[in-house]
C-alpha cells in the first residue's frame, strides 16, 4: 500500500493534481471533509458525534477524525493506497495518523507540497473568483490571509515529516502536465522501491 499526502495552498492546483494522481496510481482519495459528510449522512456513531459537536460550533476532535480515517482504511482494505487531502493539519494529527497507519501495517510514503509564489496564487484565485462565485476568491486581502494561514499551519506538519525525510517540494508553477510530471517523478521511484505487503 502506498500512501501520500498532497499539500498545497489555496490556488495551487491541488484539486486538479489530486484527480490526476488518483487516476494514474489507483489511489483512494481521502478527504476529511468528505469523510465527515459521509459519516454524518450515514448516521454512524462517529458521524452523529461529529454532527452534535459541529451543531454546537465546536471543532471535531482529532480522535473522531482519526476514527473516521480508520473506518475508511478498513472499508477500502484492497486499495492500492491513499491520497490524504487536507489532513493532517497539525503535528498532533500527523503523529496520530502515523500511529494509526502503523497499526494497519502501512505508512506515509511521501508528503508532496506544491510550491507556488504568493503573487501567482493571488493571480490564480482572483481569476477563479471571476467564474467560481466564491466570495473568498475575489477579495485579495482575504486571499492573502488564507495563504498566510495555510503556511502557518502546514509548516508544522512539513517539519514533522522532514524528521523522517518524507517531504518533497514540487514546483507548482507551469502547465498542469508539467506539474503532474514533476509529482510523478517523486512518486515513481518510491513505488518501484516498495516491497509488496
Amino acid at each position: 500500500m502506498f500512501n501520500l499526502i498532497l499539500f498545497g495552498p489555496p490556488g495551487s492546483g491541488k484539486g486538479t493534481q489530486s484527480e490526476k494522481l488518483i487516476s494514474r496510481y489507483g489511489l483512494k482519495h481521502l478527504s476529511t471533509g468528505d469523510l465527515l459528510r459521509s459519516e454524518i449522512a450515514s448516521h454512524t456513531p462517529l458521524g452523529l458525534e461529529a454532527k452534535s459537536l459541529m451543531d454546537k460550533g465546536h471543532l471535531v476532535p482529532d480522535e473522531v477524525v482519526i476514527g473516521m480515517i480508520s473506518s475508511a482504511l478498513d472499508s477500502n482494505a484492497k486499495a492500492r493506497g491513499f491520497l490524504f487531502d487536507g489532513f493532517p493539519r497539525t503535528s498532533a494529527q500527523a503523529e496520530a495518523l502515523d500511529k494509526l497507519l502503523e497499526l494497519k501495517h502501512t505508512s506515509i510514503g511521501v508528503m508532496l507540497a506544491l510550491n507556488v509564489s504568493e503573487a501567482e496564487l493571488v493571480r490564480r484565485l482572483l481569476k477563479r473568483g471571476e467564474t467560481s462565485g466564491r466570495s473568498d476568491d475575489n477579495n485579495e486581502l482575504v486571499i492573502r490571509a488564507r495563504i498566510g494561514e495555510y503556511h502557518a499551519k502546514t509548516a508544522v506538519v512539513a517539519q514533522y515529516y522532514q524528521h523522517f525525510d518524507k517531504v518533497k517540494l514540487v514546483n507548482g508553477e507551469g502547465t498542469i502536465e508539467e506539474i503532474f510530471r514533476a509529482l510523478c517523478k517523486e512518486i515513481d521511484p518510491r513505488l518501484e522501491n516498495k516491497v509488496p505487503q
